[in-house]
């Protein structure tokens, strides 16, 4: 997701000088009643991302706020975000999906320097998600997909796990689809522009579709009613940070033509599951308590009201920390609860499964290819198990 100069600018303005992190907890702030760190290293998407200008709009917060200093280690990858958390060299990680490929043990960590990981959330941003089509392929619900040109870029992970919810909310596979591979997430997107497939997975704020919309092909929107449950059912079974959301902004959107996707959360603040209480409770209440010094940062910074930014689904559990704040501003339900212990029993049971499957796994699993191939099996037996 990119932004333009001027965004990027205006939010990135106040970001504060570096300390180290883990420094002494210091009674700061207007109310002196707050305690959070002198200094944190937050790791965070690359310098231009929408999740870096975010980060950067909140540790200016927390320096003008609470006198808090923060530097931000900005990375481009994935593991470049998760291992600094994991080797404690950051407190927080500012994550999309990797965050979920992390704590099932996916993609690259699956291997055996990682395996499902224990973190945490204390909130997350709320964005969309749906497929977009070209408006002549008359797509405009999922189970019109089947037989379509889908544009995919097999690399893709982060998108092409948010696109089989899509699928599964009609009963639809990627056997049902026809795939038209690209080389890039960006190429999937010209691929509809130039007409050489009917829909791709995509968020709605992609410059490209601006291109589309204006294209003779047009553009359409697969709507996710959320009054169809079973869909819904389906959908949180392929994956389960997911649920409604009406999106007005974007190509083919406005407030008189809103259409109901699949939301997700980007970015979420992330800590590990043994990190401190009482610090988690104070940077969760802190980011809930700046709004105000930050909301006008940028336009999608509202989406981080605590009221909107601390419910589930998210890609893990949320900290206790964070949920204590989260109940003492009235804000955590029972539901919400509920969700979370869901979320805990299957954490839980991936890790032991990935601990017993090590522990039995033949010589030849070394092999990388031969380590996911196991544990997508074992995996899937788990999950089915919940």
């Amino acid at each position: 997701m990119r932004i333009t100069r001027r965004q990027y600018i205006q939010g990135a303005t106040g970001l504060v000088a570096a300390g180290v992190m883990g420094g002494p907890i210091s009674a700061l702030g207007q109310s002196g009643k707050l305690k959070l760190p002198e200094t944190m290293i937050w790791s965070s998407y690359d310098v231009g991302s929408t999740g870096y200008v975010e980060a950067s709009a909140i540790a200016d917060a927390f320096g003008k706020k609470y006198g808090t200093r923060v530097r931000l280690l900005p990375s481009g990858s994935a593991i470049g975000r998760v291992k600094p958390l994991k080797d404690g060299r950051v407190s927080h990680a500012w994550l999309a999906n990797e965050l979920f490929f992390s704590v099932e043990g996916l993609y690259e960590y699956c291997s055996h320097d990682w395996g499902p990981q224990d973190l945490r959330t204390l909130l997350g941003r709320v964005n969309s998600f749906s497929v977009v089509a070209t408006k002549v392929s008359g797509i405009t619900e999922p189970k019109h997909m089947k037989g379509k040109r889908f544009a995919i870029a097999k690399a893709n992970s982060s998108v092409n796990i948010k696109v089989e919810p899509i699928l599964a909310f009609a009963g639809l596979t990627w056997k049902d689809v026809e795939l038209v591979e690209f080389p890039s997430y960006g190429a999937t997107l010209k691929g509809l522009v130039e007409g050489k497939a009917d829909c791709a997975g995509v968020a709605p704020a992609a410059a490209t579709l601006r291109e589309l919309e204006a294209s003779p092909h047009g553009i359409g929107w697969v709507a996710l009613d959320p009054a169809n449950k079973e869909g819904w059912a389906r959908a949180q079974k392929a994956v389960p940070f997911v649920e409604p959301f009406q999106e007005t902004i974007g190509a083919g959107l406005s407030d008189a033509n809103p259409v109901w996707m699949m939301g997700y959360r980007y970015p979420m603040i992330t800590v590990t599951a043994n990190a401190n209480a009482d610090e988690v409770y104070a940077v969760t209440k802190a980011v809930a308590e700046s709004y105000d010094t930050f909301k006008d940062a940028n336009p999608i910074m509202p989406r981080w009201q605590a009221s909107k930014a601390g419910t589930p689904p998210m890609d893990a559990a949320f900290h206790e920390g964070a949920i204590r704040y989260l109940k003492e501003a009235g804000i955590w339900k029972p539901e919400h609860q509920a969700w979370q212990e869901k979320a805990l029993k299957r954490h839980a049971a991936l890790q032991a499964a990935w601990k017993d499957m090590i522990g039995k796994a033949p010589a030849k699993t070394a092999e990388l290819p031969e380590l996911q191939k196991l544990w997508d099996a074992r995996r899937a037996e788990v999950l089915t198990s919940l």
